[in-house]
């Protein structure tokens, strides 16, 4: 990865990023930390092809997304991206359940096979009771570990975090975290000798 952003404020240049050059290799379990204000939010926003560079390149398994149209980076971010946001982003008039088969909606994927593992994962961060609920219902935590789920249901190959522990408690904090490691190692490929 090696990617500029910059953002104008009146006749002023505000660079967020500068000179950042970054390479994730399948396996590995990144945490880009700096204080507030630093560009980390921006720097997740840019890998996640949420947001383009102003100068740069960006590579997704060795292929530059940079240049593609946004129709090819929708379908870039539905099939290879999981997210996770501070803020749980959820649909208000979608249920639990729901929110996690929406990417498989939009890929045009939904059958069984999905429904079943959004209702595993649901379970696994202990909200199979809520599948049926809307996010109004639920609490804060609740609300992000719906998100979390959702960032796992399109076996993404990269998974971007932004805080996605900081409305939990300490244990389902460290739940998460452990989940996603897991993920990550899970889905590293094995030599076949």
């Amino acid at each position: 990865m090696l990617f500029y952003r910059f953002n104008w404020e009146g006749d002023n240049k505000v660079i967020a990023l500068d000179d950042i050059s970054l390479n994730v290799r399948a396996g590995e379990f990144v945490a880009i930390v700096g204080p507030s204000g630093s560009g980390k939010s921006t720097f997740l926003s840019i890998a996640g092809a949420l947001l383009s560079p102003s100068k740069g390149r960006l590579r997704l398994n060795g292929e530059d997304i940079t240049t593609l149209s946004p129709k090819e980076l929708t379908r870039v971010r539905l099939e290879k991206i999981g997210f996770v946001f501070q803020s749980s982003n959820l649909v208000p008039y979608l249920s639990v359940r729901d929110q996690l088969l929406l990417l498989s909606e939009l890929i045009g994927k939904r059958d069984k096979t999905t429904v079943k593992k959004a209702d595993e994962l649901l379970s696994h961060l202990g909200l199979g009771h809520r599948a049926g609920h809307f996010p109004e219902a639920l609490s804060g935590g609740e609300r992000q570990r719906v998100a979390i789920a959702r960032s796992l249901m399109n076996d993404p190959e990269i998974i971007l975090a932004d805080e996605p522990t900081a409305s939990l408690d300490s244990k389902r904090g460290r739940d998460v975290v452990e989940m996603l490691a897991n993920e990550v190692k899970s889905r590293i490929k094995q030599p076949s000798w």
